[in-house]
């Protein structure tokens, strides 16, 4: 079986050329059960005084994350993806709809950019992330603290 194409989780232009993507490269280790359903991706986010290319990790817990946050989202509220292992991405909607975007690497990076995203964006990224799902459905199981199993619905 080969692997998919990349899928853009999240891609937020500005009119002024401003960007941030997170693009989905794949699994972390595809076919052993701890690294199987962890994703990679690259972190894009330019700007006129940033041009970076990050690598971050997503759990199946990021992708719940953000698909819960991504629905609530509204002038004063945030939206986060990755946390606590390393780089981070908030997204804080103002009143305007206008984004700041924090983008913070511990260890190399933290900046933030402004953007003007057109458009429904909030629905084109549920949608966005629906994608990423379905070309890298989850399949492996949990079944105790620590101990894990392939689903019966793996696709081999």
């Amino acid at each position: 079986m080969t692997e998919p194409d990349t899928v853009d989780l999240i891609n937020l232009q500005d009119m002024d050329g401003n960007r941030c993507v997170v693009r989905v490269t794949g699994r972390f280790q595809p076919g052993v059960l701890t690294g199987h359903d962890i994703l990679r991706a690259d972190v894009l986010a330019s700007a006129d005084f940033v041009d970076a290319r990050l690598e971050l990790f997503l759990f199946p817990q990021d992708l719940d994350t953000w698909e819960r946050d991504l629905t609530r989202l509204a002038p004063g509220k945030d939206a986060s993806i990755g946390g606590d292992r390393g780089l981070s991405l908030v997204f804080h909607m103002h009143e305007d709809r206008s984004l700041s975007v924090t983008v913070e690497d511990p260890d190399r990076l933290t900046a933030m950019l402004w953007l003007q995203p057109q458009g429904n964006w909030i629905h084109e990224h549920q949608l966005r992330l629906e994608h990423v799902r379905e070309t890298w459905p989850s399949e492996v199981v949990e079944t105790a603290p620590m101990a894990y199993e392939w689903s019966p619905s793996r696709k081999r």
